[in-house]
């Protein structure tokens, strides 16, 4: 409908949504195939652009035998990469506009496996082990109690600021309390610096905060220690560890990986 609304009837294109509060809305369309294409190509293993350029030329999808939808029996997930390292000031906090540049993907049996691998290949390395921090948004703090207490029974120390902390206490998880930046020393990005945490969960929203803990995110980046920014990263994040600590992941050639083969 979008397609037929702007004159454009065949050949790919690229929309992108937002979603918010269950309302559906349309930022951009552009009439090009994007980086998305090659990934959905190798996800069900059928080649789209190949499709696409013939239907432009002429082909309906019937004559090409695209008859139906396509459901894989396996994930595929896509990790977008970052050049924060690169450009010193940065925030790493993501908004609507591009940063990426470029794409990685993971394949596997399910989504915690393939999310393990999609990071793998993205350069991130997932801590097996060593003290998870903590600090959300109100709205996101309870919606952390279930990975907080997973991260637990995997072995792991969970540290967070105060709020946090006192959350994650009153639902029986045990946590250490760190200081904020504005707080004063000792604080956590006093612990990034000194190697002693393995990982960062950080949610924040409104420019107040997120200008606070700007040194936060940035002193993660620059040790290289993972951290996710939203509780969807965060709850991925958390189910490929346990993966990772069950046992390694295998390698499988992408060719068994295809709808005909599945």
């Amino acid at each position: 409908a979008i397609m037929r609304e702007i004159g454009v009837e065949t050949g790919g294109s690229n929309v992108q949504f937002a979603v918010k509060n269950n309302k559906v809305y349309i930022i951009e369309v552009n009439p090009r195939a994007s980086r998305t294409v090659p990934f959905v190509a190798k996800a069900t293993g059928v080649p789209w652009a190949k499709l696409a350029a013939k239907v432009m030329a002429g082909k309906t999808l019937n004559e090409l035998g695209v008859t139906k939808s396509v459901t894989p029996s396996y994930t595929s997930v896509k990790e977008s990469v970052f050049p924060f390292t690169k450009f010193p000031g940065v925030d790493v906090i993501l908004g609507p506009e591009m940063r990426s540049t470029g794409e990685v993907m993971g394949i596997d049996t399910d989504f915690a496996r393939a999310f393990a691998k999609s990071q793998l290949a993205a350069g991130v390395q997932l801590p097996q082990s060593g003290k998870v921090f903590i600090s959300v948004k109100d709205g996101d703090k309870a919606s952390m109690v279930a990975p907080a207490q997973k991260l637990i029974e995997l072995g792991y120390e969970i540290v967070a600021t105060r709020g946090t902390a006192d959350f994650l206490r009153s639902a029986g998880i045990a946590c250490n309390e760190t200081n904020k930046v504005l707080e004063g020393s000792p604080h956590i990005v006093d612990s990034i610096k000194n190697g002693d945490i393995a990982l960062v969960f950080n949610t924040t929203e409104g420019a107040r905060a997120i200008a606070d803990s700007f040194s936060l995110r940035r002193a993660a980046l620059t040790e290289h220690v993972p951290y996710y920014t939203t509780i969807a990263g965060a709850l991925a994040a958390v189910q490929a560890m346990e993966t990772l600590l069950a046992g390694s992941l295998e390698v499988t050639p992408l060719q068994t990986y295809s709808i005909s083969s599945s």
